[in-house]
C-alpha cells in the first residue's frame, strides 16, 4: 500500500531559493508538529477484520470503527466481518438527535465556551468507536478508559467537545482511551416490550449498545496495545447516568473494573411498568400494534420524534419523554445507586461547584445583592436566607457572594447519596470530588462540564472554556495524573495533591479541585439539606 505520511519536522534550518531567484532563510516549523503516518504500519487486526487507522507522532489513532449494527427499535448484533482494509480514520457519525446544537442560537456565552463541534447523523452507522493509543501488537497491557458521553440520554456524541481527543491522555499516562457512540432519544431508550413477538426484548437499547462497545473492547484491545482486564468506564452528565446504569446491567460484569462518575449521579430512570406503557403509546401514536409492527421500518426520524412528543403529554410517571434507561429486572436489575452487582468496582465520583448556574450572578455580585436574591427564593424569608448564607460561610470560607447564587444543588446532593451508599456496601472504595475552579475573564465559573478539558489534559483544545490559562494548564496536569491514576489502580492519589483517602461515613472526605487542592471533611453536611429538584 502507497504511504501517506505528511512529515513536519521541528525547528529544522534550511535554505530556499525565492521566486526571484534570491535564497533566504526558510521560517523554522513550530516544534509542535508532528509527523502524522497513515500505512500498512498503522494497521491492527480485529476480530471482525483489518482496521487501518493513523500514526500522530507517538500516538496510533483510530476513528470511526464499528463495533455493533442494529435494526431500528432491536438489540445491537455484532458488526459484520469484512475483506481488506477498512479506513478508519474521520470520526464516524452519531446518532440521530431531533434537538440539537442545529436548532439553537449559538449566541450565548456558554456556546461560545463549549465549541460543540457539528457532526452527521447516522441511524444505521452510528455504532462506532474511536482508540487512542501509544503501541499497537507490542503485546503491551496499558490500562483502558472507555469515555460515555453526556448530552443526558438523548444526545451528543464520544466527539462533540473538543476536550474528548483521547491523544493527550494516552501520550501522557501510556494508557488507551476509548469513546463511544451510541443510539439516543427514540431510537435509543423507547421500551418496545409491549409490542411482542421480535421486539419483546426490546428495552435499553442505548444502554446495551454500550455493553456492545465493551465487548468490542474485551475481544480486540489487546491488538491496540490495551489491557482487557483492567478497564475503566467513565462519563459526565448523561455519561455518569449511563456509567451507573451498566453498574446495574448483569450483562457488563467483568467487561469493566473501575468506574467514574462526573456530575451524573442522580440522572434519573423509569420504573419498568411505567416504561412499557410509554412505549405503548408511542406505537399506538403511530398507528402501531401488537402483530402490526411492519410499518415501523417505514417512519422517518422526524415522525419517531414527533410521535414520543405526542406520547409523552398523554402518559405520566415517565419523565424526559419516556427516553431514560429502565429498571426492567433483566438488563437493568438494581437501582442505578450503588448496585450490590458492582460491589468490588472502585469508583471516582464528583461534581461542580456551579453546574448549571453558567453565571447566574456575575464575579461582581455584592453580598446584599447576593442576599435579596436568596430571599427571593426562599419565598421572602429573610431568616432561611440568612441561614443559608452562615451554612454556605462554613462550608466554604472563601466564597465569593455569587457563589450563594450560583453553586449547585442537584447533582451534589446526588453524588454524595451515591458515595455514602458505595462506601456502605463495605466492598471496593469510592473516592469524592468536588471541581471548584473558576475560568478567569469569564462568567460561567465552574459550571457543568468544566472539568471536561481537566480530566482529558486537553487545555489548549477548549481555550474559549479554559482561557487557556497558566493556572489551568497547571491544574490539568494534576487533575489528569489523578484520573490516569485511577485508571492504572483505582486510587487517584498522586503528587501535586494532598492525601486523597477514599470516602467514609467517619471522615466524609472530598478533593475540593482548584488552583489549592485541598481535602474537607464533611464540609458541606448542612448545605445537603438544600437539595433542589431543579436540574437547569
Amino acid at each position: 500500500m502507497k504511504m501517506l505520511s505528511i512529515i513536519l519536522a521541528a525547528a529544522v534550518s534550511l535554505t530556499v531559493v525565492s521566486c526571484g531567484g534570491n535564497q533566504a532563510a526558510a521560517p523554522a516549523f513550530p516544534a509542535a508538529l508532528r509527523t502524522i503516518v497513515s500505512d500498512e504500519t498503522t494497521t491492527v487486526p480485529t476480530v471482525y477484520g483489518r482496521v487501518q487507522g493513523f500514526l500522530d507522532g507517538d500516538v496510533y489513532t483510530f476513528r470511526g470503527i464499528p463495533y455493533a449494527k442494529a435494526e431500528r427499535f432491536m438489540p445491537a448484533v455484532d458488526p459484520d466481518k469484512f475483506d481488506g482494509v477498512k479506513m478508519c480514520r474521520t470520526y464516524g457519525p452519531k446518532a440521530p438527535q431531533g434537538e440539537n446544537l442545529n436548532y439553537r442560537d449559538l449566541s450565548s456565552d456558554y456556546d461560545f465556551a463549549f465549541q460543540f463541534v457539528y457532526e452527521p447523523m447516522d441511524e444505521k452507522e452510528c455504532l462506532v468507536l474511536n482508540v487512542w493509543t501509544k503501541g499497537i501488537l507490542d503485546g503491551r497491557k496499558r490500562p483502558v478508559f472507555v469515555w460515555f458521553h453526556g448530552g443526558g440520554f438523548s444526545s451528543g456524541s464520544g466527539h462533540d467537545l473538543p476536550c474528548y481527543e483521547g491523544r493527550a491522555l494516552a501520550e501522557k499516562g501510556d494508557i488507551v482511551a476509548v469513546t463511544v457512540n451510541h443510539r439516543l432519544n427514540v431510537l435509543g431508550y423507547t421500551d418496545m416490550r409491549g409490542l411482542g413477538g421480535k421486539y419483546s426484548e426490546s428495552v435499553n437499547l442505548g444502554q446495551r449498545d454500550l455493553v456492545k462497545a465493551l465487548e468490542w473492547v474485551n475481544k480486540n484491545i489487546e491488538a491496540f496495545g490495551g489491557d482487557p482486564g483492567n478497564v475503566t468506564i467513565g462519563g459526565q452528565s448523561g455519561g455518569g447516568g449511563k456509567v451507573s446504569n451498566v453498574l446495574a446491567m448483569p450483562s457488563a460484569r467483568g467487561l469493566f473494573q473501575k468506574a467514574i462518575v462526573q456530575s451524573g449521579s442522580n440522572m434519573p430512570y423509569a420504573e419498568n411498568e411505567a416504561s412499557k406503557a410509554f412505549g405503548l403509546a408511542f406505537a399506538k401514536e403511530l398507528g402501531v400494534t401488537p402483530g402490526h409492527t411492519d410499518k415501523l421500518d417505514s417512519f422517518t426520524y422526524e415522525e419517531l420524534v414527533a410521535a414520543s412528543r405526542r406520547a409523552s403529554r398523554s402518559s405520566r410517571g415517565v419523565g424526559f419523554g419516556g427516553q431514560l434507561p429502565t429498571l426492567d429486572g433483566k438488563y437493568i436489575t438494581e437501582a442505578p445507586i450503588a448496585p450490590e452487582q458492582s460491589k468490588d468496582v472502585p469508583m471516582l465520583v464528583g461534581t461542580n461547584l456551579y453546574e448549571f448556574s453558567y453565571g447566574v450572578a456575575k464575579p461582581g455580585t455584592t453580598m446584599e445583592e447576593a442576599r435579596a436574591k436568596l430571599v427571593e427564593r426562599f419565598g421572602g424569608d429573610e431568616a432561611k436566607a440568612d441561614q443559608f448564607i452562615a451554612d454556605y460561610k462554613a462550608a466554604y470560607p472563601a466564597m465569593e457572594p455569587r457563589d450563594l447564587l450560583d453553586t449547585d444543588f442537584f447533582f451534589r446532593p446526588g453524588a454524595a447519596t451515591q458515595v455514602k451508599a458505595k462506601s456502605a456496601q463495605g466492598g471496593a472504595p469510592v473516592y469524592s470530588f468536588l471541581f471548584a475552579w473558576k475560568p478567569e475573564g469569564s462568567d460561567i465559573g465552574a459550571c457543568h462540564g468544566m472539568e471536561l478539558p481537566f480530566v482529558f489534559n486537553n487545555i489548549a483544545l477548549q481555550p474559549e472554556m479554559t482561557r487557556a490559562s497558566e493556572k489551568a494548564f497547571k491544574l490539568a496536569d494534576t487533575v489528569s495524573s489523578a484520573w490516569i491514576a485511577f485508571f492504572r489502580t483505582g486510587n487517584p492519589n498522586v503528587e501535586g495533591l494532598p492525601q486523597w483517602d477514599p470516602w467514609t461515613e467517619e471522615n466524609g472526605a472530598v478533593m475540593i479541585l482548584d488552583n489549592e487542592c485541598r481535602v474537607a471533611n464533611h464540609h458541606d453536611d448542612g448545605l445537603l439539606q438544600y437539595q433542589t429538584n431543579r436540574m437547569f
